[in-house]
């Protein structure tokens, strides 16, 4: 498991003179805190959570910026598209944090000692101040980045690993953090070192719980934003691509590795995503949904062709893309039908493909069937359903 911190960029050229402090402030309680600060001004005595007059009376000259959650937020989630690259199991750990569920992806990219120096160079090189760990459990991993950065820990040795650090790595309740040093526990191995039924008496069941999952003592499963696709299959370039040709015709490689992997446990896909990862880190990310399952190539190239062709904002490769996924979100058993002698069954088929090309093209909602419904008023006779959805419910009942 692999968690990172990463904190807003430094402000551009030209917003702040260069060595002087800079901060970010919020309101809190009536209170103008300090929410953020940099090395500059850490430098000059200043630290999360003072004041803000207090601030300008040690540094006059401080530079002061309004903070901006919303903004902070919406940073948060880019970085963690572009962090799909690596593994498909990413969450949030807000405000500043991440989760990345490593386990089985490590070896793609050479260890994890070096996919941990990928994710923050990377991410240095876009201004970024980031502090990364990997260990066994997400709660370990997190302390860790808190005091120190780049460490890797084994399986097992999560408590060795997190015990010199302060408490306050914990990310515990401020109250509790204090409590825990005017009874001398300044460190997690001061802790640790006492009986569980004696802290959970003093700082609760909950801080025990968190405290035994920075020891490798059980973990909490981390939520990952998006849910974890049936198939994927993906493409790296060594030089990013950028021609409408290439791109189809990468598209249309990767629907023929996506249906071998399919047929061969005897499904076709009703949900598919293309994704497009730039080399400055952007992610779009283009979604089809057919009604019947789906399980010829072709048949998801013309899809995807539709659908980038009736983009209102058209796939931008900026320097171009490093890596185009195909993933199948949600593939259903295909049933075998007798189609030789039933005319009826070509006839739903392209009715079926029909429909999947024009919602691929307008949008699946704009497609829709009529069904009868009971009612006395003749304007309400009639009920509109997604015509995808209702043939994919008279395939099931058939």
């Amino acid at each position: 498991m692999a968690s990172s911190d990463a904190i807003r960029p430094p402000p551009q050229a030209g917003e702040a003179k260069k060595e002087l402090p800079s901060v970010v402030a919020a309101k809190d309680h009536n209170a103008i805190l300090l929410h953020a600060v940099d090395e500059a001004a850490v430098r000059a005595g200043l630290s999360i959570g003072l004041p803000l007059a207090n601030a300008r009376a040690i540094c006059p000259e401080l530079t002061v910026y309004d903070a901006d959650p919303a903004a902070d937020l919406k940073t948060l989630n880019d970085i963690a598209d572009w962090c799909d690259r690596f593994t498909p199991l990413v969450a949030l750990d807000a405000p500043y944090g991440l989760f990345l569920d490593i386990t089985g992806c490590a070896h793609l990219f050479g260890g994890e000692r070096a996919l941990l120096q990928i994710v923050t160079n990377a991410l240095s090189r876009r201004g970024f101040a980031v502090s990364a760990a990997i260990a066994g459990t997400s709660i370990a991993a997190r302390t860790l980045t808190r005091h120190v950065s780049g460490k890797i820990v084994a399986d097992g040795a999560e408590a060795q690993a997190v015990g010199p650090l302060p408490v306050s790595a914990l990310g515990a309740d401020s109250a509790v953090t204090t409590g825990l040093r005017r009874a001398g526990l300044k460190t997690i191995g001061d802790v640790a070192a006492r009986a569980p039924h004696e802290i959970s008496a003093r700082f609760g069941s909950a801080f025990t719980t968190l405290l035994g999952h920075a020891l490798g003592q059980g973990d909490a499963p981390i939520s990952p934003r998006k849910p974890l696709p049936d198939y994927i299959v993906e493409k790296r370039f060594p030089e990013p691509i950028a021609t409408d040709t290439v791109i189809a015709l990468t598209l249309s490689s990767l629907a023929k590795m996506l249906v071998a992997a399919m047929d061969k446990q005897g499904k076709g896909a009703r949900q598919l995503e293309a994704s497009f990862f730039r080399t400055d880190g952007a992610v779009r990310a283009i979604m089809v949904e057919t009604g019947r399952p789906v399980t010829r190539p072709e048949m998801i190239d013309r899809l995807f062709r539709e659908r980038l062709d009736a983009l209102n904002d058209p796939l931008d490769p900026g320097f171009g893309f490093d890596l185009i996924r195909l993933a199948a979100g949600r593939t259903e058993i295909v049933v075998q039908q007798q189609r030789d002698l039933d005319a009826t069954v070509h006839d739903n088929d392209e009715i079926s493909a029909l429909i999947d090309r024009i919602a691929a093209r307008i949008g699946g909602k704009r497609v829709v069937v009529h069904l009868p419904l009971e009612s006395h008023i003749p304007e309400r006779a009639a009920l509109a359903l997604p015509a995808q959805h209702h043939l994919a419910a008279a395939s099931a009942a058939a």
